[in-house]
């Protein structure tokens, strides 16, 4: 039974978060709305364009909201992404990773004929080709940005010179329209301290403005300069290169956000509003107590998760294989069905493992959203 149709009777009844079957994903609305508007504030204030990183949510719903606060649109990490967005009325979209076989370039093609705007990452000269022609045999023009390497070596020219020579060759072909560049230095988002962060994306800004000076100099000045994140958005934004900004944990954030001094005042900057749900179901040892949330109910590559709630917050946690993770609190009385919420360690796969998103307000299920581009990662 899928989570909507198990858990649609409880939408409205007093407290019935109390009553959903574990391990669930939990969003608070009404923390994830202030979320949104504070992103979508700090972007109109700084005169920057907001198109935050579906990625992280892959709801349609939510980038509908994000969209009604002011978001341009938004970013997509895989076609399979952008194809069920667009499906649940999203028409505005970023690919920011390349798009290279000729099965996915057919279906690039037919979704940037369905909706409004559609915009594709490139870094590759025999990929601008292969797009050109197969835009060109649809009659369209597709809309393409050149993706610069931050030093990640993951995708992305890997020189200013080919910055240049691919935004030259993009120019010169008819079906193809230059958009400008995508820069993301991901490896920087997680930096704790803020200074250290600043320091880090200064140099690597420094290294863009090269970059787009070039372009400017040879009458191919990006229209779009798109990257940054969470993690940066303010260092981003002062230093004033980018004029869209793909920020997208935001919305959610999680442990490895919450441990970095985002704003440079000591504190993250947003609320976290996603949660697991998970439930005692033994309790036989002293001190000691199952979950039924082990590694299938979350993303592990960010650490261990945060206990928000229903268990000591100091309890020693440990996964317990795929099903099943232990709490140990010397001292305290674990008991069979206590609810116990955990903030997740790393938002973006973790919602890739659930159906829905459970939304609460005051301990009360408001409302279930799909997760709309769950496992489409092709």
């Amino acid at each position: 039974m899928s989570d909507i149709n198990l858990h649609s009777a409880l939408i409205g009844q007093q407290g019935s978060r109390a009553e959903l079957n574990t391990p669930v994903l939990v969003v608070d609305g009404d923390a994830l709305k202030r979320n949104i508007d504070a992103m979508a504030a700090f972007a109109r204030q700084h005169k920057v364009a907001l198109r935050p990183h579906a990625k992280t949510h892959k709801s349609a719903h939510i980038a509908q909201m994000q969209i009604d606060a002011g978001a341009v649109g938004v970013c997509c990490a895989k076609l399979g992404e952008a194809e069920a967005l667009a499906q649940g009325g999203i028409d505005d979209i970023l690919i920011t990773s390349p798009v290279v076989t000729p099965q996915a370039i057919a279906r690039l093609i037919s979704l940037a004929s369905r909706i409004k705007s559609l915009r594709v990452a490139v870094d590759n000269p025999a990929n601008v080709d292969a797009l050109a022609t197969a835009a060109s045999k649809a009659h369209i023009v597709l809309q393409v940005i050149v993706d610069i390497d931050p030093g990640i070596r993951r995708t992305g020219v890997a020189s200013p010179e080919a910055a240049l020579d691919l935004a030259q060759r993009i120019a010169a072909l008819p079906s193809l329209k230059y958009r400008g560049v995508q820069f993301y230095c991901g490896q920087q988002q997680h930096i704790e301290s803020f200074a250290d962060r600043r320091s880090a994306i200064e140099e690597r800004t420094l290294y863009l403005s090269g970059i787009v000076s070039l372009l400017e100099g040879e009458g191919l000045a990006p229209e779009f300069i798109t990257g940054g994140g969470t993690g940066t958005h303010r260092i981003d934004a002062d230093l004033g290169v980018f004029n869209e900004l793909q920020t997208g944990s935001y919305v959610f954030m999680d442990r490895q956000y919450n441990e970095c001094d985002i704003t440079g005042e000591g504190a993250p900057g947003f609320e976290t509003s996603l949660f697991i749900d998970a439930r005692i179901i033994s309790a036989n040892a002293q001190s000691m107590a199952t979950l039924d949330s082990g590694f299938k109910s979350m993303s592990t590559d960010g650490g261990l998760p945060t206990i928000v709630d229903g268990a000591p917050t100091t309890s020693a946690f440990f996964f317990m294989g795929d099903e099943h993770a232990a709490l140990i609190a010397p001292g305290h009385e674990f008991k069979l069905g206590d609810l116990v919420t955990l903030a997740v360690p790393h938002c973006d796969p973790t919602v890739n493992l659930y159906d829905a998103y459970h939304v609460v307000r005051d301990g009360t299920l408001v409302d279930i959203w799909p997760v709309t581009a769950r496992g489409r990662s092709r």
